[in-house]
């Protein structure tokens, strides 16, 4: 099957007239069919399709990763043009969610804009519980198991605003695509860690590579023994093609880079990503 990935929203733009923010979109082109991939913030999706030429009113299904503002704040645009459709995701992606700051404060991250009513007035909520087809050849894995002995979510997430119930972000999800070159793999943010759905990902394949892999990884806050451990796993992995991007933050990034120069590849809203290569 022919396909193709355009980066539609991410936090750095590659050429003149698209936008950037704090989020991530991918569109995912299978033959006819159209799935979006996660929405953004919501401020520039609009936007980039327009200079894209990529026409949201023909969204076949949307997938959203999980929860977060920044993955979801486009949703109630994109339902507005492209009604009756399936929206995937978790139920706990509707769940009340925050982050602590550093002065001990917290900020609603939860999604804006969108609950489950809203998506049903006109659309169809499908709840992801475990792994799941959304169409020919585009999976989801649903819930990740949590096996690593070195990942955790990333960050200081709560499901309170006094920040006193941990979110485990049971959410989280990844989508993957096989290929007669291996396994093509989307990542919203893998709070779930990179390595537990990369491998989790590997179990529901029977075992088959892994060729490429693209999204957040959620590496900003990684301290020395996870990047170690993480660069050891995807070494072993063998991953031909690596293109992390938003919330894997520049240190982590810059040292990917490093350990993985001829798979590494940069990919900021505009990026088109072959499938089938």
């Amino acid at each position: 099957m022919i396909g193709r990935v355009t980066v539609l929203v991410e936090n750095s733009a590659g050429r003149r007239g698209l936008l950037s923010e704090h989020g991530l979109s991918f569109w995912v082109e299978l033959g006819e069919k159209k799935i979006l991939f996660d929405t953004g913030q919501g401020k520039v999706l609009r936007e980039n399709a327009a200079v894209l030429g990529i026409p949201l009113e023909r969204t076949d299904a949307v997938v959203l990763s999980h929860g977060h503002y920044d993955h979801t704040g486009g949703l109630a645009d994109v339902l507005h043009r492209a009604r009756g459709i399936p929206v995937y995701a978790h139920r706990a992606a509707f769940g009340p969610k925050y982050a602590r700051n550093f002065d001990g404060t917290s900020r609603d991250i939860g999604m804006p804009f969108m609950d489950e009513e809203g998506i049903r007035e006109h659309n169809e909520l499908v709840f992801v519980d475990g792994p799941v087809e959304v169409m020919e050849g585009l999976r989801l894995t649903g819930p990740v198991p949590r096996e690593t002995d070195f990942e955790d979510t990333g960050g200081a997430f709560y499901t309170d605003p006094r920040c006193t119930q941990p979110d485990e972000l049971p959410d989280d999800q990844a989508a993957y695509l096989e290929t007669p070159a291996g396994t093509f793999v989307l990542l919203g943010c893998a709070h779930a860690g990179v390595v537990n759905t990369l491998r989790y990902i590997r179990t529901l394949t029977d075992n088959r590579p892994i060729h490429t892999v693209i999204g957040g990884t959620h590496l900003v806050n990684a301290g020395p023994e996870r990047m170690d451990r993480t660069v050891e796993e995807l070494r072993t992995l063998d991953v031909r093609r690596l293109l992390p991007c938003h919330c894997t933050g520049f240190q982590a990034a810059s040292r990917l880079l490093n350990e993985f120069p001829a798979q590494y590849m940069v990919c900021p809203t505009g990026t088109i990503l072959e499938i089938d290569k």
